[in-house]
């Protein structure tokens, strides 16, 4: 039988070297080395797979053998008719036939399918498709001459789904990344217009947004079953356009556009014809109750309006606020700009802003509708009415977070909610949160027909938790907030409450002593994003009073100076907090410069934020900076406040020992015997709150002791030690060194200045990662005196390095140039103030100066030089 006279469709223009497949390689190999071989080969694959590229080089190696005639080489074999196909079939019969078809993979008429199905069975029909990352880089080199890089070859990969001709021309144009170039564009959009009318709509369809998806596709194409084939013939349709589209290389097999297409169909479609696709995708979402977020998202801005764009804005706002998005922020005021009345969605908009951390926000919407009551619903209502509370709460305005809580539930006719407990504590309506809390007893957290959600139940938790601290256990109420905010770890609706679950869980923690427990609970919830942006200052600085109570003051200033360098200013709560940080940090370095400069902000705190439980503990150490500075009038009337709260409250042991240790150290601070006599009996009282404040009670009458020069060296080192076994290393450590300073026995001066030493070194093995335990011998150290005060000029080591001052002379130097006083620097060095009298003399006669400024310089030149 004659060969056919068929002849192969004319190719595109070769686009480059052969694709590089195994099987292609393979194939001409084998055609090269016996070229007068029989061969039927059927070639499949999508447009631009590299099918052309094959059959030119298949015709080349025959032709330069010699072996052209006779063989019969066919592209583009789906675009025939079934005539030439049977003629391809019958020719395929011969055993001397040399036979190469290539066809795309759809459409496949029946004609088709049997010539495939012979060629087949001579051999396995070669399938080409997309190139992997080494055939990307192979193809790079041939096609541009250059080797491009790993991150180069992915965005490749990427952009073309690996097809061979989208390689090679998107490599052509030098730039794998950015815009696509209008002449690609151009190139594209010609393949894509050649293809049937139908496949482009449906091309077009998902470039624009459009799921992958029968219900959606459908309508949107118009599709119907106008041949009266029934159920399903639509869905037929459909598929025949996707396997159509896959085929023409312009989808990926799962029916996806291939990115690079997609980006050219877009540069090319006209704006009135996009806004019009994208607005019947969404207007078909929102009917079959679909999502219609990533829709909404490409009509945003685009001017849309009417109440059918309103209401896809509405829905894709309520989309994005039950996932937590900040796009619901941007939804809501496209659905107001396309015609939805304001106050109809206001309570929403508040819930959303605050979700999103805009503050200011929340409460301007939330107000618009608390202002207009008579004309919103009551559910509106009370949602903006707990959202307005939750922000109040959040600026430390928590009394009138109450009556907002309170007016919510007189609007809903039911009891105030769960999460209103830890604000009705705060500010100390404690019958008002037993009332929540034990109600009938089942659950604070649950409201009557609606499932109990994982948010109900942190409330719950929460609440019971809250309450426990002030007159239950402090184990159970640690474990109850703790549990809130594992719970909250999985669900959303943390970033309603007046405070996460995970913060109230450290404060009482850090009022128990349990630090680890405070810190663990604390980097979970930043881990998860609890609570959302709001909340993150909050937690980063809890963590960050954590090390300080631990004596850690460089995490305590590099978590403060972290918060403190973000973009937005920190709402009242958190900046008392922040200031309380910083004039405790300073404090406890012993800066009286920089206490001066902390103290300005801390004022300034003071006044914007009233008094609360959650604050008595930084409140405490703002008190003790005061007495430092004879500022007590700034904190006087505060005070007053949180004494009548902790009498509403019953004075619970938990909160009140740490506010009682901290007034103790105020006293010590101005030598008030009869105030420092006070708060040790308050302590005492408070012993059995927690070990904690056990610990506290058990030091207290120590430092009245101390006051009045009667020390027991050995009580007071197990006080010292009693109080870095709880944390309080630099307490313990100052009780120990000031104990030293007011004793006549020379041995107790020496075993108390060692156990100061210790507890100091365990601070700073502490800032430095390490912990030491307090039982640890103290690391060597210079010389110290071990007399009682007034202490006689301690004996000079050999000078050092610099030959003009010894090592202790240096580290008085270092204090000195810091411009601190010479208790300040006996209190840091655990030596007496008298000692450090001496060795500034000293250090005068040995550089030979005479005012205090040429002794400053002097030593800033010497501690310079040894820098």
């Amino acid at each position: 039988m004659a060969a056919p006279t068929t002849s192969p469709t004319p190719a595109a223009p070769s686009t480059g070297p052969l694709a590089g497949s195994p099987a292609s390689i393979a194939l001409v190999r084998e055609v090269a080395e016996d070229p007068a071989a029989p061969r039927l080969v059927a070639v499949t694959g999508p447009a631009g797979a590299g099918k052309s590229t094959l059959l030119r080089e298949l015709v080349r190696v025959w032709t330069e053998a010699g072996a052209e005639q006779d063989v019969t080489v066919v592209d583009d074999a789906h675009e025939l008719g079934d005539d030439a196909l049977a003629d391809l079939r019958g020719y395929a019969g011969r055993l001397d036939a040399r036979l190469v078809v290539a066809f795309r993979p759809w459409p496949r008429s029946r004609a088709l399918a049997r010539l495939g199905a012979t060629l087949a069975a001579a051999a396995p029909p070669l399938v080409l498709g997309s190139l992997a990352a080494a055939g990307i880089a192979a193809r790079a080199a041939r096609v541009a001459g250059v080797r491009i890089s790993d991150e180069a070859v992915r965005v490749v990969a990427e952009r073309t789904a690996g097809a061979p001709m989208l390689v090679d021309r998107l490599l052509a144009h030098g730039r794998v990344g950015g815009p696509v170039p209008p002449q690609l564009a151009e190139q594209i959009g010609y393949a894509v217009d050649a293809e049937d009318p139908r496949v482009v709509e449906l091309v077009t369809a998902l470039a624009l947004g459009a799921p992958v998806d029968g219900e959606v596709l459908v309508p949107l194409l118009g599709i119907s079953d106008a041949a009266g084939i029934g159920v399903g013939a639509e869905i037929a349709e459909l598929d025949e356009l996707s396997g159509r589209a896959v085929a023409a290389g312009l989808c990926t097999p799962d029916g996806r556009v291939v990115p690079l297409v997609a980006e050219s169909i877009r540069a090319r479609v006209a704006p009135a014809r996009r806004a019009e696709l994208r607005r019947h995708l969404a207007e078909i979402e929102l009917d079959r109750g679909g999502s219609v977020l990533a829709v909404a998202r490409t009509l945003r801005g685009s001017g849309a309006s009417g109440e059918r764009a309103a209401a896809v804005f509405r829905a894709a706002a309520a989309e994005a606020a039950r996932a937590e998005s900040p796009d619901a922020v941007r939804f809501y005021a496209e659905a107001v700009a396309a015609g939805t009345p304001p106050l109809t969605v206001a309570a929403h908009r508040a819930q959303a802003h605050l979700v999103a951390g805009d503050l200011d926000g929340a409460l301007g919407h939330a107000d618009s509708v608390l202002s207009a009551t008579d004309a919103v619903e009551a559910t509106d209502a009370v949602r903006a009415g707990s959202v307005a509370a939750a922000v109040l709460a959040r600026r430390g305005l928590l009394a009138r977070s109450a009556e907002l809580y309170r007016w919510t539930a007189a609007v809903s006719g039911e009891r105030p909610p769960a999460a209103a407990v830890p604000v009705l504590i705060g500010t100390g309506a404690l019958e008002e949160a037993r009332a929540v809390v034990g109600g009938d007893g089942g659950g604070s957290g649950f409201v009557a027909g609606r499932a109990p959600t994982l948010v109900d139940g942190a409330d719950d938790l929460t609440a019971r938790g809250m309450l426990d601290s002030v007159e239950g256990s402090p184990t159970a109420a640690l474990s109850g907030l703790a549990r809130a905010a594992g719970l909250l770890e999985a669900a959303h609706g943390a970033a309603l409450l007046p405070d996460t679950p995970a913060a109230l869980a450290a404060l009482v923690a850090v009022h128990t002593g349990e630090f680890d427990v405070a810190a663990s609970v604390l980097d979970r919830a930043l881990r998860t994003g609890l609570g959302g942006a709001p909340a993150r200052a909050r937690h980063r600085l809890l963590l960050g009073w954590i090390a300080l109570l631990r004596g850690a003051t460089g995490p305590a200033s590099e978590r403060l100076a972290a918060v403190d360098e973000g973009d937005d200013p920190l709402e009242p709560r958190d900046e008392f907090l922040a200031a309380a940080l910083q004039v405790a940090i300073a404090r406890r370095q012993s800066d009286l410069g920089a206490l001066m400069r902390s103290w300005t902000r801390a004022r300034q705190a003071i006044v914007r934020h009233p008094v609360d439980l959650y604050v008595l503990q930084p409140l405490g150490e703002l008190v003790t900076a005061a007495s430092r500075l004879r500022e007590e009038s700034w904190v006087a009337p505060h005070l007053a406040e949180a004494d009548a709260l902790l009498d509403r409250l019953g004075r619970p042991a938990l909160w009140a020992a740490p506010l009682h240790w901290a007034r103790l150290q105020a006293a010590v601070l101005t030598d008030d015997v009869e105030a420092a006599r006070a708060r040790s009996d308050e302590l005492q009282r408070a012993a059995c709150g927690s070990r904690f404040a056990h610990a506290m009670a058990t030091a207290a009458p120590h430092w009245v002791g101390v006051l009045e020069d009667r020390v027991d060296a050995a009580e007071v080192e197990a006080a010292a030690r009693g109080l870095h076994a709880v944390g309080l290393s630099f307490d313990g450590g100052r009780l120990a060194g000031q104990a030293a300073l007011r004793t006549g026995d020379r041995r107790a001066v020496s075993a108390l200045l060692a156990c100061a030493r210790a507890l100091q070194a365990a601070g700073t093995d502490l800032r430095q990662g390490t912990v030491q335990t307090p039982a640890e011998e103290p690391r060597p150290v210079a010389e110290e005196p071990t007399v009682a005060a007034p202490a006689p000029v301690e004996a000079a080591p050999e000078p050092a390095a610099s030959g003009l001052l010894s090592e202790r002379e240096l580290e008085v130097a270092e204090l000195v140039v810091q411009g601190r006083t010479q208790r300040e620097i006996g209190e840091a060095l655990f030596i007496s103030a008298k000692t450090v009298e001496h060795h500034v003399a000293r250090m005068r006669q040995r550089l030979g100066v005479g005012s205090r400024s040429e002794l400053l310089d002097e030593l800033r030149r010497i501690l310079g030089d040894r820098g």
